[in-house]
């Protein structure tokens, strides 16, 4: 089959990045978060608790990282305006915890457009890539993010 929307020049939008958004997370949004998905865990919750932890204080949950919105960039597509999406899920890598003070870098990229063939005729994938990275430049979280346009 050969592409219809995934050109070479729609391939060309790999790479792109949308701005970089900086956040300072704050040990009552870590709180607030944690209640509102019902995690009770000392880690989460109580900064004396935690202090006798391997991590020595309060961290975020892993989920955290979903309150810390990236802007996405823009993938020009031409598949006109009456196509439907469909969230492809998410595969997260988790490398240090977040902590009450960090200032989060969070910044997302597109990193691969393909296309396939559907019972409803061409598919399209679009994987995106957002980092979490600390003050310290060191990367927090990895999410890679597929949208299906069809």
């Amino acid at each position: 089959m050969a592409n219809k929307y995934v050109t070479e020049a729609a391939r060309q939008q790999i790479g792109k990045a949308g701005e970089a958004r900086t956040v300072e997370v704050e040990r009552g949004a870590i709180r607030r978060f944690a209640e509102a998905i019902g995690d009770a865990n000392p880690l989460f919750n109580s900064e004396a608790e935690a202090r006798h932890t391997r991590f020595g204080g309060m961290i975020a949950p892993p989920t955290f990282c979903r309150s810390l919105s990236a802007a996405i960039p823009d993938v020009k597509l031409d598949m006109g305006e009456s196509f439907r999406g469909l969230d492809g899920g998410s595969d997260w890598e988790y490398f240090e915890p977040i902590r009450p003070g960090d200032r989060i870098t969070v910044q997302s990229k597109i990193a691969d457009l393909r296309e396939s063939s559907g019972r409803l005729g061409p598919m399209v994938f679009i994987t995106t890539e957002t980092s979490y990275t600390n003050q310290f430049g060191r990367l927090c979280a990895l999410q890679r993010s597929t949208a299906i346009r069809y």
